[in-house]
């Protein structure tokens, strides 16, 4: 017998996937596709990050890594954010997870309870919803297009403000090719 909660059953099939899965069966026939659903990159990995991967198993980094991550990568993380991009961060506001959305899952049951309203500005990655569904919570949508450079007003996000408005998700603009 299957039992998945309500919670689960709540929830969509997941269109990234879906997409991904459509992808792989055109190119099995033979289709010319270039899939952009997942967040992967068009290149295998660099031969000295393998060889780095490597040598963290060698050195035995091989336990439960701290909540936040091993010291010493999130000073490698802070110091690349200072030479490459030249903003600071220090080690206690750098955070190392299975990734964006492993992080912004554990953001959203964190703070929202059955009922919340979380605000996402359209277009938005398409998990973002059944996140704030996850939680019980109600996602209420702004939608932003082309003829406003894909930006929403603050008048449009007072007014979308209640008193049960516990988040606000939005994505800078550069992920859909609009640059400021």
């Amino acid at each position: 017998m299957e039992y998945l909660s309500d919670r689960i059953k709540s929830l969509s099939v997941s269109q990234t996937l879906a997409m991904s899965q459509k992808s792989r069966d055109l190119k099995e026939k033979g289709v010319d596709v270039i899939n952009l659903s997942l967040g992967e990159p068009d290149f295998f990995t660099p031969d000295d990050i393998k060889e780095a991967a490597k040598k963290a198993i060698d050195d035995n980094y091989s336990f439960y890594p701290p909540v936040p991550g091993y010291n010493d990568l999130r000073q490698a993380i802070s110091e690349k954010f200072r030479v490459e991009n030249g903003i600071y961060y220090s080690c206690d506001q750098i955070i190392v997870s299975a990734g964006g959305k492993h992080s912004l899952i554990n953001v959203v049951l964190s703070i929202v309870n059955p009922g919340d309203e979380v605000i996402l500005l359209a277009p938005y990655w398409v998990s973002y919803w059944d996140h704030v569904i996850l939680a019980e919570g109600k996602p209420v949508v702004i939608r932003t297009g082309i003829e406003n450079d894909f930006k929403a007003s603050a008048e449009e996000i007072e007014a979308a403000i209640t008193p049960r408005t516990r988040l606000i998700i939005f994505e800078q603009s550069h992920r859909y090719g609009v640059h400021p």
